[in-house]
């Protein structure tokens, strides 16, 4: 159903040459439709700054709770120059400003996908721009969905089209921009595992200053029993998270802003002399290779900055905006700016900075805050791993999870099961094993300054390829913040050995489980799109076989967007029956994060007038939530019943008779036709001088149409094809799946084999089948056995 659109005409109208325009159902739900406001487009100041609170709850408590352990971390061994406070002080402050703010809060927040964040959002907005995906399940209708945002420009610049010409004929690239992708993925994935390990270890070890009697192992087990708890809740979701969370974190901010502050005016004024950069070049001559080692600890002051990215989602750039820069960024420096004064006077207590600098009457309840914010920081860590694999899992990245959405409010609050239990193992494991802050601050710095490299490489992408920034920033941005977070990389690669491996090895099994998935799943389209059945193959098919209706309504599950699939025909031939409606299902999810309700289904007629098959390519964004078995038959039934109703079945029939027409003259099979270098696949067959040009339509049109140009008689055809429907539908539903067994070809490498064979094999049996992610009843499903050699 993709078909070529090169000669696309902005003002709508029929390309020179064409003379057969093609209707289907999306010409009716585009009009449905109005323009589709952007995520925050006309957001009010009201509305934003309350927006701004509630965001303090949800993406600020991990950056926030960085104060427990950034100076513990920095100088384990402790402080042999008070002077170095200045040059350590310095980097916090500047590390804040460039990479938090000036890059994440005030750049990489704009390059957001319709108000979606993080890596999978950055690689959904450059695959619509440009075709990277590896799936080729492209269709020239996708770009007309109405949150598909595409900016038609006039005069593009020719570096523009440069690079969106390299990336999609180079595979290597496709495949590097795929692999840059799942590897930020995974190791946000592991941020999730280490967040509340080192923010729940950090905070109950303030009890330490009032009980002095309790060992590191009794801490270590008050925060295991707290993770515990903190794993077993979730299955109770957030509904409320960001009322409930933020005056918790806004209270934290007060709390530590003031701490700090008091301990700046009592302690040490002079500390403030760090916002001159002189101390950074100083701090590194004096101490050369420890200074650069130590630029591990320091790197924790941003810990949670790719949250803010991530959880975009729920609120809008400029409640982020606002909310940092009026009440995080004054209250996490104060913090730090009154903790190293502290320290000027107090060397001794580095390890225990944050509670010994707290005044007495304030201790405990800082420290209860203290704890509730950790808590918080590391629910919200959480459940972006969550959200991040319901992503991949709909773009086709990770093998199928129970996925359940905890909120009738926040579509993005879901909670998985299988994963939740993983994270927490590996939590509870982990805080067993490191028992101290210091280590597993170190397997943390590779996870933040891993996402923030990708997200660089990623944001030139999309500076070239979307934004069209002029070179001469471009250059800048990308050698400046390249060098620095390279260089915090390399500092925390020095202690590999000491907890830097960690996240290395988790991100390790989670790139190989989403590549082999993905891999496999990507060969299984292309195999079925080789071996596609066409409008004449299925005429014949059932001429053959002699194919007999029987009462009810077939959905026949299928990913192939374009024609039938090759599990039809292999049913046809062991059992020669379909039901009397047969509906070829296609679940596709575009590279949005929504997709308007009416826009939803992708009707068109397979066959011939009387044969009562359909073709259907359900459309979703990667964060809307797939209905139940029974909603969605009910809303596909609607929308066919739409569909036949607004003439479009009538049309439909009449463009197939033309087609036929044609095709009688020439090749009656479906062949791929090159456009540029991608090979497109139709189901129309034109002859050369011919061109099918899909345009956007207009309400008149499409009016004029739907009422003007049907007859009596086609009226009547309407309304007995919509009481059929119904009355099949009353006699009963059944899902008929293919169960398909991967195996690789005997020509197939021996690492190949491997991938297919057994590790896909694996991960298949091991985790949810098709009824299950569909919520299918048992009694209403139909498998249907087949190979596939790849």
């Amino acid at each position: 159903m993709a078909l070529e659109t090169d000669k696309q005409d902005p003002s709508g109208k029929k390309g020179v040459g064409g003379i057969l325009q093609r209707h289907d159902s999306l010409y009716g739900d585009a009009e449905k439709v109005s323009s589709a406001q952007h995520h925050g487009s006309q957001d009010n100041w009201i509305r934003t700054l309350r927006l701004a609170f509630q965001c303090i709850g949800v993406i600020y408590g991990d950056i926030g709770t960085s104060p427990l352990y950034v100076y513990a971390s920095t100088f384990p061994s402790g402080i042999s120059n008070v002077d170095d406070l200045y040059g350590v002080l310095s980097l916090i402050l500047y590390s804040i400003i460039l990479l938090t703010m000036i890059k994440y809060v005030f750049i990489v927040l704009y390059a957001n996908d319709n108000g979606d964040g993080g890596t999978f959002a950055l690689y959904s907005l450059i695959s619509r721009y440009a075709k990277v995906s590896l799936i080729p399940n492209q269709q020239a209708e996708d770009a007309m969905v109405s949150n598909y945002g595409l900016d038609i420009v006039s005069a593009p610049m020719r570096r523009a089209q440069w690079m969106k010409k390299r990336l999609e004929n180079s595979k290597v690239a496709k495949v590097a921009i795929f692999l840059l992708t799942i590897l930020g993925t995974s190791m946000v994935i592991s941020d999730g595992v280490l967040t509340p390990a080192i923010s729940v270890l950090s905070a109950v070890s303030g009890l330490q200053e009032k009980a002095p009697q309790l060992k590191q192992g009794q801490i270590v087990l008050i925060s295991v029993f707290i993770l515990v708890v903190l794993f077993s809740v979730q299955r109770f979701g957030t509904d409320r998270v960001g009322y409930s969370f933020a005056p918790i974190i806004l209270l934290w901010f007060l709390c530590i802003g003031g701490i700090g502050f008091y301990n700046l005016i009592r302690y040490d004024v002079g500390v403030l002399r760090a916002f001159y950069p002189k101390y950074i070049v100083d701090y590194f001559k004096r101490n050369g290779k420890d200074a650069w080692i130590s630029l591990g600890g320091i790197l924790l002051c941003f810990t949670g900055t790719e949250a803010m990215f991530a959880d975009l989602g729920h609120f809008n750039v400029r409640a982020v905006q606002t909310s940092f820069s009026f009440v995080l960024f004054p209250a996490v420096s104060l913090a730090y700016i009154g903790q190293a004064a502290f320290l000027r006077k107090h060397p001794e207590h580095v390890l225990d900075t944050f509670y010994r600098s707290i005044p007495g009457p304030l201790f405990w309840p800082t420290f209860i805050i203290a704890v509730a914010a950790a808590i918080i920081a590391s629910q919200a860590m959480i459940s972006g791993a969550f959200s991040i694999i319901q992503q991949s899992q709909t773009l086709g990245c990770f093998p199928r999870v129970k996925v359940l959405h905890t909120s009738k409010l926040y579509a993005g609050q879901v909670y998985i099961p299988e994963v939740n239990f993983v994270l927490g193992f590996l939590c509870v494991i982990i805080t067993l094993a490191f028992q101290t802050t210091t280590d597993i601050g170190h397997a943390y710095g590779i996870c933040v300054t891993s996402v923030m490299i990708i997200t660089t490489i990623l944001m030139v992408i999309v500076m070239l390829l979307i934004w069209r920034v002029s070179i001469w920033l471009i250059i800048p941005f990308c050698l400046a913040y390249g060098f620095v977070e390279f260089v915090y990389l390399s500092a925390v690669l020095y202690k590999f050995t000491e907890g830097g491996y960690l996240p290395i090895v988790i991100a390790t099994v989670m790139v190989v489980m989403m590549g082999v998935w993905h891999y496999v799943h990507v060969k299984k389209y292309w195999y079925e799109l080789e071996h596609i059945v066409t409008n004449e193959s299925m005429r014949q098919l059932i001429q053959t076989h002699d194919v007999k209706r029987i009462p009810g309504v077939g959905f026949l599950y299928t990913e192939l967007v374009q024609g039938i699939s090759p599990i039809f025909p292999h049913l046809i031939e062991k059992i020669p029956f379909v039901h009397s409606v047969l509906m070829f299902v296609s679940i596709k999810h575009l590279p949005i994060p929504h997709v308007e309700v009416s826009e939803r289904f992708l009707f068109r007629n397979v066959e011939s007038k009387t044969s009562r098959m359909f073709r259907c390519v359900a459309r979703y964004g990667y964060s809307d939530k797939l209905e139940g078995a029974k909603e969605f038959a009910t809303s596909l039934i609607e929308g066919l019943q739409s569909y036949i109703e607004e003439g479009h079945f009538i049309t439909d029939m009449q463009i197939q008779e033309t087609e036929a027409q044609t095709a009688s003259t020439g090749d009656g099979n479906a062949r791929p036709r090159k456009a540029g270098s991608s090979t497109v696949y139709i189901e129309e067959v034109l002859t050369a001088g011919e061109t099918t040009v899909l345009t956007q339509p207009r309400l008149s049109s499409y009016s004029a149409h739907s009422s003007g140009r049907i007859s009596e008689e086609q009226t009547r055809t309407i309304a007995e094809e919509k009481q059929f429907i119904q009355r099949e539908l009353q006699k009963g539903v059944v899902y008929i799946l293919g169960e398909t067994e991967i195996k690789a070809g005997p020509d197939s490498s021996f690492v190949k084999k491997i991938v297919v064979n057994y590790m896909y094999s694996f991960l298949r049996k091991n985790f949810r089948q098709g009824e299950k992610a569909f919520a299918i009843p048992r009694q209403q499903v139909l498998k249907v056995g087949m190979v596939y050699e790849i």
